[in-house]
């Protein structure tokens, strides 16, 4: 049985009687959280000290609130030269509402739960007291999973260079948008100083080229899917009834007007669940009700990241109808990626990113086009093949390129160029 103790912050283990040195925390609590996680072979879980080619991570990210977000850094924990430290807000508001910290998956890394200020406000919000936080666990690099116009970024891009730490920052912005004071001098200031850049997407790599960043550029996307989480249930029930879906933010740009257009058009027996909250909800349900589709149209509120699969697995198709604005284009579209990963065929339009996403795995149709919208609709309704050739082709797709395995290991290599000075 392992016996600890704490000694000027060091957390030490004993067995027989013999004492050894395990890893420098703040604090008893965080070091018998490490005590109690699994063993694995990253630096991190072993119960011996820390191999000496071990790069200290910090990664700070408010999006790893969301449960199955944290298997990327469960991923990034288990690779054998990484030590990593999460740090994450208590929660996050925006206009689906609060989302407190989903603990869902913790093993192999440490979870700082750090409060914030002005939150719900992308631009403003910071860590006020991360400062010694990072003068505690002195780490190689950071990690910044932020856009770089924002003073959280900027923050901690001042912390990293007193510690002399590595900085590295995430961006999913794909237009070339010129920002106000004093957001144009932080931006300026990151892209001069930053060690290298993420970007989610092909066009925000251009942007940040574009904008001047000389470091190196790498496309990854910011999270994968875990494919034991989403991934089909051939026990599950197939529908009587035509079964579209929508899961995300119910706002102007998600295209959710063009949905329940194109779907009222649809012949014969259907429905449409929406997942998801927003400022367009009632909205929505009164174009339902001018519609007169309301008794077919169930919304449904914003679900805990751990139930989403079960959600996808109901549906016949997942539609994402996203339509551009003049600042604000689909950058990803994560919900596609996670509904092929459960075997269900998806809709996407051309907007921003999504084609490069579904690839052939889907359905592509001109945004803002009601009547294409509907075509698509109207031949995977009548067209149960063709359903079961996209769930076929659409798994396969994800899991050659959007797992949480394969983006932390192209994360990783990201770390161990900027280390090495490439």
């Amino acid at each position: 049985m392992l016996r600890w103790a704490e000694t000027a912050g060091i957390i030490a283990w004993g067995r027989n009687g013999r004492k050894q040195t395990l890893l420098k925390v703040p604090n008893l609590q965080q070091g018998l959280r490490l005590a109690r996680r699994r063993t694995t072979t990253s630096c991190y879980n072993t119960l011996t000290p820390p191999m000496s080619h071990c790069m200290r991570i910090a990664f700070i990210s408010k999006a790893c609130l969301v449960g199955t977000y944290q298997r990327k850094l469960e991923e990034l924990a288990a690779l054998p030269d990484i030590d990593l430290t999460a740090i994450v807000p208590p929660a996050w508001t925006d206009e689906r509402g609060t989302l407190q910290l989903e603990r869902e998956h913790l093993d192999g890394y440490r979870l700082i739960v750090e409060p914030i200020v002005f939150d719900g406000s992308y631009h403003l919000y910071f860590y006020p007291r991360i400062a010694r936080q990072l003068d505690a666990l002195r780490p190689d690099l950071i990690h910044i999973d932020e856009e770089p116009y924002n003073f959280a970024t900027y923050h901690l891009l001042r912390i990293a260079k007193r510690l002399s730490a590595k900085t590295v920052f995430f961006a999913w912005q794909n237009l070339n948008r010129r920002y106000p004071f004093p957001f144009n001098l932080i931006e300026r200031a990151v892209l001069r100083r930053a060690d290298a850049c993420i970007a989610g997407n092909h066009a925000s790599a251009r942007v940040w080229r574009a904008k001047g960043f000389q470091g190196p550029i790498r496309v990854i996307p910011q999270f994968g899917i875990d494919p034991e989480i989403f991934s089909p249930d051939p026990g599950e029930p197939r529908n009587a009834v035509f079964t579209m879906g929508y899961v995300g933010r119910l706002v102007r740009e998600k295209g959710l007007d063009l949905l329940l257009h194109a779907a009222a058009k649809l012949p014969g027996e259907w429905r449409l669940e929406i997942v998801g909250s927003g400022p367009r909800r009632r909205a929505l349900i009164q174009l339902a009700d001018r519609l007169r589709v309301r008794e077919r149209v169930t919304f449904h509120p914003w679900l805990p990241s751990a139930q989403l699969p079960s959600r996808y697995r109901a549906f016949d198709v997942l539609v994402l109808p996203s339509r551009s604005k003049r600042n604000w284009k689909e950058q990803f579209g994560r919900v596609l990626i996670e509904a092929m990963a459960c075997g269900v065929p998806v809709i996407g339009s051309t907007c921003g990113e999504l084609p490069h996403v579904v690839g052939d795995a889907g359905l592509i149709f001109p945004e803002g086009e009601v009547a294409a919208l509907h075509a698509r609709l109207d031949r995977l309704r009548q067209d149960a093949g063709l359903r079961r050739d996209l769930a076929a082709r659409g798994r396969p797709h994800v899991l050659q390129h959007y797992t949480q395995k394969q983006i932390a290991a192209a994360t990783a290599q990201v770390y161990r160029e900027v280390m090495a000075g490439g």
